[in-house]
């Protein structure tokens, strides 16, 4: 633990994309308790105020405080990310496994079946959602849920064909483990650390795929803060006050960079080819 921690730190793209990270859960952990102002009180009277001391990064054009929006937009990018993440990578790591396992016709199924919902990008099917049931927050989590499914089953039971092939695995069918037990007990265990990598670049879609949902109208609805609504508000006043499209702009690409930065350097740490390079 010591050995990965002491070259973790010497990973310049893991060290940047953890402290841009790190920042991103911070704002949002700070929204939890304090923010300077209400995010969704209005006030006509201040509306599209510059910077200032009274507001740090100015008002919208309801007199909303930017700051505040801010910090409460990347409390609801980091909820839908990770139960979207979450829940896609559960069932699709599950389907992943159970194909590895039981090969044949099940592993053909599967596949087919992720192949299929390729054809279904997170966009087409939050509009599809909303069309039956309405625009809101929900669309966006389970459409990208959906969406984030046949990648984790392809990258878990790729990962896990090749720990099926090893010489442990063959000793401990030896010694009477089924198939159940083995994929618990060893495949899961070695395959771990792809999945980790997979969630946290995962998890950086899921925040850009959030954005663009709530641009269209299509995910959190108002007033619940969101950086992609933020966005579609600002478009319109553009050259009247840009600073309201660059502030959440910056929000959203400095989230889903330190997440692929992140996720580049645990990929690089937990590689024991590009380890000995290093």
């Amino acid at each position: 633990m010591r050995d990965f921690l002491a070259r973790a730190l010497r990973h310049r793209s893991f060290v940047a994309g953890g402290l841009l990270t790190l920042l991103m859960l911070g704002m949002a952990a700070l929204s939890l308790l304090w923010t300077p102002y209400n995010p969704t009180a209005i006030n006509i009277r201040r509306r599209l105020g510059p910077p200032s001391a009274d507001n740090w990064l100015g008002t919208d054009a309801f007199g909303r405080d930017v700051f505040s929006m801010l910090l409460v937009g990347a409390q609801n990018s980091i909820i839908v990310g990770v139960l979207a993440v979450g829940i896609g990578a559960s069932i699709g790591t599950a389907l992943g496994l159970w194909a590895s396992a039981r090969r044949g016709w099940v592993e053909e199924g599967v596949m087919r079946a992720a192949d299929f919902t390729f054809a279904f990008p997170a966009v087409l099917s939050a509009i599809m959602f909303a069309a039956v049931l309405g625009p809101q927050s929900l669309n966006s989590i389970i459409a990208i849920s959906i969406f984030n499914i046949p990648i984790f089953a392809r990258v878990a039971r790729g990962s896990a064909n090749a720990i099926w092939a090893r010489d442990f695995i063959l000793a401990a069918r030896a010694c009477g483990k089924g198939a159940l037990r083995i994929t618990i007990e060893h495949v899961l265990p070695n395959i771990l650390a792809v999945l980790v990598v997979q969630a946290t670049i995962q998890f950086a879609l899921a925040i850009l795929a959030e954005a663009a949902l709530s641009y269209l109208g299509l995910g959190t609805q108002p007033p619940t803060p969101s950086w992609g609504r933020m966005l579609n508000e600002a478009q319109a006043l553009i050259f009247r006050a840009p600073l309201l499209v660059v502030f959440p702009g910056i929000a959203i690409m400095l989230s889903v960079l330190g997440l692929n930065l992140l996720g580049d350097g645990l990929r690089d740490l937990t590689d024991p080819r590009l380890s000995r390079q290093r």
